[in-house]
């Protein structure tokens, strides 16, 4: 009974991340036809489980909000169903909420409708639904739960003899003997069939929370298996197969094959090795594929020390995963870092850090952070604005895309506890957009959308302001490495944070 009772709450319970390991709440911002918007998807610690969806327009010219989840490709990615009303704040009329069950696991959208003074719109945010944590039921309320199960379950049995001991006996008249001999057999047969169905039940509920509990488990961040080759090469590849879980579906697995993921940024990896535990040397590289499955990258020059591993990929689906490992290394002289393949090192990562809003790059120009002096808190959704300056003061020039965005940036806890990769249109995969933005001009309302995935070409100047939206998970100090391109080369600095 106790398992029973467990099992029941465990499927309304979910901590795991999956890219952006520690942080799975979803920050977007991007244009639905003439709007632009800044979409926060909340998502619940379980699923099935309920999620909160927060549209914020730039300009009061949107009226109403409709929000629909769907899955991003295959079956049911163009069948959307009739989309909920978005309740709109009284507070802040451009501020639109609504509530919504994600009831499957996997690549999701959430699509949202946008309709106000320059016609309707819609924009489609790619979301990965995955079961984050596994919660116990408090002692108390597993015996309140276990007496009212009990209570009335076998309450059925009194009244099914009861049933049988007066149905045929007229009104006035006592129950004749035959009648009490068939009630007392009515009650053993109920009593036995009632405890047959509560042990039935509890087989089945047993059975279902391991099946949730082992989903839970395949879609913790998988681990990497990091291996040094020859020279200055590293090898790698997730320890063991990458298996993602069939909601619903009792021990039915699907694997992810390295030879099916898809590119993210022109690359199908984006391989970042920060040294530890100060956080004072990041790379970020972008390793070959080969044959067998692996990953090769050839490691620049770098110190010998301890790094920790994170490897972001996107299988086909458009599901982003983060490999997590640990990396120790001699003294390497590798070959100098060329192309999309950056470094950086700067002061150790302390404690208690000053709220740091100058970064230095590598010419002599900085990355401002346009930030006020207030305090920064844990779940509140910010735009993180900078600007590029010269030497002089003067507005940064030259400055060019970086694998399609005007700027990249990674967002580290002291702990290891939080990494992210943001881009400027927010946390999600790009790879996972591209899917979504093809659904939607797919869909048989695409010719209303405004949603572009434009990128400026690699010779365009690019504008030496730029913004990330983003919320911290929780408390802590985190370090924020701001990746840039100028005159044909990457330039990472970073700032440092406590949050509250």
């Amino acid at each position: 009974m106790r398992n029973l009772l467990t099992a029941l709450f465990l499927i309304f319970a979910t901590t795991v991340a999956f890219a952006h390991v520690g942080s799975a709440d979803v920050y977007y911002e991007g244009d639905a036809g003439p709007y632009h918007l800044f979409v926060t998807v909340r998502l619940p610690q379980v699923i099935p489980g309920i999620s909160q969806i927060e549209v914020r327009s730039a300009s009061p010219d949107v009226q109403t909000i409709h929000v629909v989840i769907l899955r991003l490709t295959g079956p049911g990615s163009n069948l959307p169903s009739i989309p909920d009303l978005a309740q709109r704040s009284k507070v802040d009329p451009q501020f639109f909420v609504n509530n919504l069950w994600f009831m499957e696991y996997g690549a999701l959208q959430v699509r949202i409708t946008a309709e106000g003074s320059k016609g309707k719109a819609e924009l489609s945010v790619p979301v990965a639904s995955f079961p984050r944590q596994a919660l116990p039921l408090s002692r108390w309320l597993r015996g309140l739960g276990a007496f009212v199960l009990i209570f009335l379950t076998l309450s059925m049995v009194p009244i099914v003899g009861g049933v049988v001991r007066e149905i045929s006996v007229p009104p006035g008249e006592a129950p004749r003997a035959s009648n009490k001999r068939r009630s007392r057999i009515a009650i053993v047969s109920a009593l036995i069939v009632t405890v047959a169905c509560l042990y039935w039940a509890q087989g089945w509920w047993t059975a279902a929370a391991a099946t949730y509990d082992r989903s839970v488990n395949l879609l913790k961040p998988p681990r990497a298996e990091t291996t040094l080759l020859e020279g200055s090469r590293l090898a790698i590849r997730p320890a063991g197969k990458l298996m993602f879980p069939i909601a619903g579906a009792k021990d039915s697995t699907y694997e992810i094959k390295m030879d099916d993921l898809i590119a993210d940024h022109g690359h199908l990896m984006h391989l970042f090795l920060i040294a530890q535990p100060g956080l004072e040397r990041m790379w970020h590289l972008h390793p070959n594929l080969e044959s067998d499955g692996t990953f090769i990258s050839k490691l620049p020059t770098m110190p010998a020390g301890q790094y920790q591993v994170f490897a972001d990929i996107v299988d086909k689906n458009g599901f982003p995963w983060t490999l997590v490992g640990n990396l120790e290394t001699p003294q390497i002289g590798g070959p100098t870092l060329i192309g999309d393949d950056s470094a950086w090192e700067g002061a150790r990562l302390a404690a208690s850090v000053s709220k740091t809003k100058v970064g230095q790059l590598p010419d002599g120009a900085r990355i401002v952070w346009e930030r006020d002096d207030g305090p920064l808190l844990a779940n509140v959704p910010t735009q993180f604005k900078f600007r590029v300056e010269e030497k002089d003061g003067s507005p940064g020039r030259k400055l060019e895309p970086y694998m399609g965005m005007a700027a990249h940036a990674q967002v580290v806890c002291s702990d290891l506890s939080v990494f992210a990769h943001l881009h400027p249109a927010g946390s999600v995969s790009m790879a996972a957009l591209d899917l979504a933005q093809a659904g939607l001009m797919a869909s048989s309302s695409a010719s209303t959308s405004g949603m572009s995935m434009d990128m400026p070409a690699s010779s365009a100047s690019l504008p030496p302001t730029f913004s990330f939206p983003y919320g911290f998970p929780h408390p802590g100090t985190y370090r924020i490495f701001v990746q840039i391109k100028r005159s044909g080369q990457v330039q990472t600095t970073a700032f440092d944070v406590n949050v509250q």
